[in-house]
């Protein structure tokens, strides 16, 4: 592998991050499961997208390297601001962006606000933007034990193939992720609420996507079992001149279980976008 392991103080907050390659940039932004980052998240495609590309993968915060903070008010919208702030810090005014799970959520909440803060010059979508599916597999994300057995059953959840979850170091290495000093706790207190309050609705499919202005592509797993079959063409379908792909024999984690097949979907998706004039 080339990419680099680095970091950066951006406000105050430790933020480690990938860097890999020249050119026009694209940002990574990993899923939001416990123990993701960005090495677990893109090592498989990273070096690939920089033979043509200044790739970078940041950790989000809480996740990896980074700051382990929470913001118990807006904690999605921390996440946004400290992207948009950790591409400022290293001079990046336009990017590429591609998310998978959580960070292609977090893209497309960005990008379909009233004010969107990230740089983006185009962005992918990667099994996130659909509606969560209420089974044992969400169960498993969402209510994880910090155990071995508990983190099979997210590595159960994110793949189709199912020599993921049999495949004991990989496993282990998720789950020694997840058990990083303030990892864990980072990821479970956000789920704290007042007692006798609802939990908060899962993240939802129904957004304003006509108010997205740049080239954008969403793409799902043909065997996700958490989002259901066909959420990536009605969401394209909403977006002007939006695209939408599946990839064949994966799960929600499509870069991990097919990194070639992804690979090129972007290479040839960046191929087409427009070059954006940036303000001197």
């Amino acid at each position: 592998m080339s990419f680099q392991r680095k970091s950066v103080a951006v406000d105050g907050l430790t933020t480690g991050y990938l860097e890999a390659g020249q050119g026009d940039p694209v940002v990574l932004l990993h899923g939001g499961e416990f123990g993701a980052g960005a090495e677990l998240g893109w090592e498989r495609v990273i070096d690939q997208l920089a033979r043509r590309h200044h790739v970078l993968a940041p950790d989000m915060l809480g996740f990896g390297r980074s700051a382990k903070v929470v913001d118990f008010t807006d904690g999605r919208g921390m996440r946004i601001r400290h992207i948009a702030r950790f591409c400022e810090v290293l001079g990046i005014r336009s990017a590429h962006f591609v998310g998978n799970s959580m960070g292609a959520i977090n893209l497309l909440v960005d990008a379909t606000s009233e004010a969107p803060v990230l740089p983006a010059r185009s962005l992918v979508a990667l099994c996130g933007g659909g509606t969560i599916q209420r089974n044992e597999h969400a169960n498993a994300l969402y209510d994880y034990d910090a155990t071995l057995d508990g983190m099979r059953r997210i590595v159960t959840a994110l793949f189709a193939d199912p020599a993921y979850p049999a495949d004991d170091d990989y496993v282990r290495r998720r789950y020694e992720s997840s058990i990083a000093p303030g990892a864990w706790e980072s990821l479970a207190a956000a789920r704290f609420r007042r007692p006798g309050l609802e939990p908060p609705p899962p993240p939802s499919a129904n957004r304003p996507y006509d108010r997205i202005a740049v080239p954008a592509l969403i793409v799902e797993g043909e065997r996700d079992k958490l989002l259901p079959p066909g959420w990536a063409a009605d969401i394209a379908g909403q977006i002007e001149g939006g695209r939408s792909a599946v990839t064949a024999a994966a799960g929600h984690c499509p870069q991990i279980e097919q990194p070639t097949a992804v690979t090129e979907l972007l290479l040839e998706f960046f191929a087409h976008v427009p070059q954006r004039k940036v303000p001197a």
